[in-house]
This record gives C-alpha cells, sequence and structure tokens, in this order.
C-alpha cells in the first residue's frame, strides 16, 4: 500500500484564479454592513474570499469587483486595503517575533546572531530593509556555510524589529527552528508578497545576486 500524504486545503485567488494551499492565501470575510474585512487569523464566522497575497492581485480584486461577485452581493472595499492587510500583517510578524525573544528563539545583534549561526541553531535569518549590506553580507555568508537550510526574511525595517525586541533599531536577528519560526515565516511570505519584500532560503542569497539587485 502507498504511504497516506496529509491532505492540503486548497483555495482560489478570486483576483487571478489560481489555487493556492489555504494557509498561502489571504482570507477576507464581510462585515455585517457589507465591508470587506481582512480575516488575519482566518477564522472569522462566514463566507470566506481568498487572495493571493500579492499587491496586484488585491488591487485586481477591488478593481474588477471581484469581492462582490465572491459574496454574491454589493460590497465596500476600505480605502487603502492592501496598506490595512500589510498593517496588520507586520503586527502579528512583531508579535510573532517578540514571542520567539520571550520564549529564548530569537536574539537580535551582529555579535548575537553570529553566535546563533556559529552554533548551527537558526532557522531564520532577519535583516532589516534599510540595514547595511556589509553586515548582512557576512552573516549570509555564515549562514550558508553552517546553517544552509535557514530562510532569509527581509520585509520590516529596523523600527519595525525593534520593536519585537524592545529597542530603538535592530538590524539583524535570528530565530530558532520551531512552531513559533515557522508562524513568521508564513506571515512574512505574505507581507514580502504585498510590498516587494524577500523571503528565500539562504543558500540562493548570494551577495553577487544582492548587488545585481541593488540590495
Amino acid at each position: 500500500m502507498g504511504r497516506k500524504t496529509d491532505h492540503v486545503p486548497e483555495r482560489t485567488c478570486i483576483a487571478t484564479r489560481e489555487t493556492h494551499p489555504r494557509a498561502a492565501l489571504l482570507r477576507f470575510v464581510l462585515s455585517p454592513d457589507g465591508e470587506v474585512v481582512f480575516d488575519l487569523k482566518g477564522n472569522l464566522p462566514g463566507r470566506g474570499a481568498w487572495v493571493k497575497p500579492a499587491r496586484d492581485a488585491l488591487e485586481e480584486a477591488v478593481r474588477r469587483r471581484a469581492f462582490s461577485r465572491a459574496f454574491k452581493a454589493p460590497v465596500k472595499a476600505p480605502d487603502g486595503l492592501p496598506e490595512r492587510v500589510v498593517s496588520q500583517l507586520k503586527e502579528a510578524a512583531i508579535a510573532t517575533l517578540s514571542l520567539a525573544r520571550k520564549a529564548g528563539a530569537a536574539v537580535a545583534g551582529f555579535d548575537k546572531v553570529r553566535e546563533a549561526l556559529r552554533a548551527g541553531d537558526v532557522a531564520v535569518l532577519i535583516a532589516a530593509v534599510d540595514g547595511a549590506e556589509d553586515g548582512r553580507r557576512k552573516l549570509l555568508a555564515l549562514a550558508r556555510a553552517a546553517n544552509p537550510g535557514a530562510m532569509l526574511v527581509e520585509t520590516l525595517d529596523s523600527r519595525e524589529l525593534g520593536l519585537a525586541f524592545g529597542r530603538e533599531r535592530v538590524i539583524h536577528a535570528a530565530m530558532k527552528p520551531g512552531g513559533l519560526a515557522d508562524k513568521f515565516l508564513q506571515l512574512a511570505r505574505k507581507v514580502a508578497g504585498l510590498t516587494n519584500g524577500r523571503v528565500e532560503p539562504v543558500a540562493i542569497s548570494r551577495p553577487e545576486e544582492m548587488e545585481k539587485n541593488g540590495r
């Protein structure tokens, strides 16, 4: 007998008509007054409408009245919906990173991140989008050598990262493997899709590629 595989629930994006795992999509519901509401945790009651986490897909869903078709009713999409979604996702990512810090599963600062990388205990390497290139390049090189399976995340700026660690600003951070790292990555991928950020394996984050892309 073949091995039984876990079923991954999928949904179709109302803008692109592409099918993706449900957890990778943005879910929206309709409020009692007919306004489109982003369902951050994916558990609000009522019919859901699913959108690919990409700014152009979300803007197209609004422009082409895809929400009205999905809910089979007239709807109101609030002004600045993409920005509202990004704000909520970032807040959730920062809160998740803060929980990891309190649990001893996340560190910040160049030296502490370097120590964690050398110990081979990093699942997520986080770089502030406004950080200097030199430090990022050095930590990436170490990550590729000692933590080739880690993911590089560039979706938050230094002020936003600082909020997670109770500091004014943080440039470099790292998370140990575990549920909080998995949750952070899921949120970061959605932010990246909406903001042109980056979430990718450190193994393919080569300095020469970063320079080619102007990063």
